[in-house]
């Protein structure tokens, strides 16, 4: 698992020759109708509007990450329809490796639940099986493209746990309301993870909001 940042809206324009942030440029948006638009101080604002569920303004800028997962948890991503995606293209490109996981048991009384209590020889077999399947698959996939074997057919060999990549683009509001949802326990904790690791980068970029979302 990998989260590495792309972009962050850049505003075109500089205040007292000071360059504009993202979260500038949302505060100047929200004050389309002030005479104070220009304020670089805009701190109490974004909490007001966070506090009052003010959430339109949090759309005025965007983020971009990369993410490399598996495709076991990339359609757990995508679910998220209010981003905007890019995906790595078995049809176009070939495979290179598949992602290891440790296993964990089935909670009984909450089938969205996992716990992390296997017996070291549970954990070892699970290991030797991805072994086994990664090996055999990715050689006969080798060889399904020896043979000429289209790419977009060779992949129907490859498991869940071949590795993708993905560029997810979404505005500021819907950061938020991807990181309040995906960084709950109640998320597949390798999904879980990726949000985590997102929550970091979201906060280096957008310190005030996340300053009043209660995150930092």
């Amino acid at each position: 698992m990998q989260v590495r940042l792309i972009s962050v809206t850049t505003p075109c324009f500089e205040f007292e020759n000071r360059p504009l942030t993202a979260e500038g440029l949302i505060a100047y948006c929200a004050r389309v109708s002030s005479p104070n638009q220009e304020n670089l101080d805009y701190g109490r604002l974004l909490a007001y509007c966070i506090e009052h569920r003010h959430w339109s303004i949090f759309e005025m800028a965007d983020m971009t990450v990369e993410i490399v997962t598996s495709r076991a948890i990339a359609p757990q991503i995508l679910r998220h329809r209010s981003f905007q995606f890019q995906e790595f293209s078995q049809r176009y490109a070939k495979a290179q490796t598949v992602e290891k996981y440790r296993p964990r048991r089935q909670d009984s009384k909450n089938r969205q639940n996992s716990l992390d209590d296997l017996d070291s020889e549970t954990l070892q077999w699970f290991d030797d099986a991805q072994e086994n399947i990664t090996r055999l698959s990715m050689e006969t996939y080798k060889e399904a493209l020896e043979r000429g074997i289209a790419k977009e057919c060779a992949r129907m060999l490859l498991p869940l746990g071949t590795q993708t990549k993905l560029y997810m683009k979404g505005s500021v509001r819907s950061w938020i309301h991807y990181l309040q949802v995906r960084t709950e326990m109640s998320t597949q904790k390798e999904h879980r993870d990726i949000a985590e690791e997102i929550k970091k980068v979201f906060c280096a970029e957008f310190p005030v909001t996340s300053g009043a979302l209660g995150w930092i």
